[in-house]
C-alpha cells in the first residue's frame, strides 16, 4: 500500500453531477363561446409538471396548467368565464455537468423558480381568439453517483466510539452555578 492510499479514502456518494435553468415564454391561442368585447381577467392554476433526462446534457420538463379567462361580451352587457388546459415541453440544457459520475443511473430534481404567469391577454383575429402570453422558470439538477477522496489525518489515534470516556463530558461547580433554572420565565 503506497503513501497516499494510506492517507486518502475513497467514498462513493449521491452528488449533484449537472445543473441547468431555463426561462420560457409561450402564447397560446384560446377561442372562447362568444366574440369577446374586453379581456376582464387572466390567471393560470393547476400547474403539474414531471422532468425526466432526455440526453447526456438535456433535461426535458413536460408539464399543464389552466387558463382561466374573464371577458365580457355582448358589447361589454354579458360576462364569461373559460378554461382551457394546455400543454408543454421545456428542454433544459446542462449547463454545468460532471463527467466523473459512476453511471448513467441518474436522479433528476426539478423546481420552478417561477410559476407559469400571465404576461398579457389580448383579442386576436377579429375578435375571435384570445392570445395569452405566459412566462414559466425552472432549475434542474440530476443526481448521481460520484467517488471522492478524503484526507485520513494520519496523526489521529484510533478512538474506541463504544469507549464512555470519549462521550463522558463533565460539569465543573462553576458552570453549575451559572445554570439558570428559571431562564424561561424571564422577560
Amino acid at each position: 500500500m503506497s503513501f497516499l492510499e494510506k492517507e486518502y479514502r475513497e467514498i462513493i456518494t449521491k452528488a449533484v453531477c449537472g445543473k441547468g435553468r431555463k426561462f420560457s415564454q409561450a402564447t397560446h391561442s384560446v377561442t372562447p363561446s362568444h366574440r369577446p368585447s374586453s379581456i376582464l381577467g387572466c390567471w393560470v392554476i393547476n400547474h403539474l409538471y414531471n422532468a425526466k433526462i432526455k440526453s447526456k446534457d438535456t433535461v426535458e420538463i413536460n408539464g399543464s396548467y389552466e387558463i382561466n379567462i374573464w371577458y365580457s361580451y355582448n358589447d361589454n352587457t354579458k360576462t364569461e368565464a373559460i378554461t382551457e388546459r394546455v400543454t408543454y415541453s421545456d428542454k433544459v440544457p446542462l449547463s454545468v455537468k460532471d463527467e466523473n459520475c459512476l453511471n448513467d443511473d441518474f436522479d433528476v430534481i426539478a423546481k420552478v423558480i417561477q410559476q407559469p404567469n400571465c404576461l398579457n391577454c389580448t383579442i386576436e383575429n377579429k375578435g375571435h381568439k384570445i392570445a395569452v402570453e405566459i412566462e414559466r422558470e425552472f432549475i434542474v439538477q440530476i443526481i448521481g453517483d460520484t467517488k471522492i477522496a478524503v484526507r485520513v489525518d494520519p496523526k489521529r489515534e484510533h478512538v474506541d466510539d463504544d469507549d464512555d470516556e470519549v462521550w463522558d463530558v463533565e460539569l465543573t461547580d462553576d458552570e453549575l452555578e451559572e445554570v439558570e433554572p428559571d431562564f424561561l420565565n424571564k422577560d
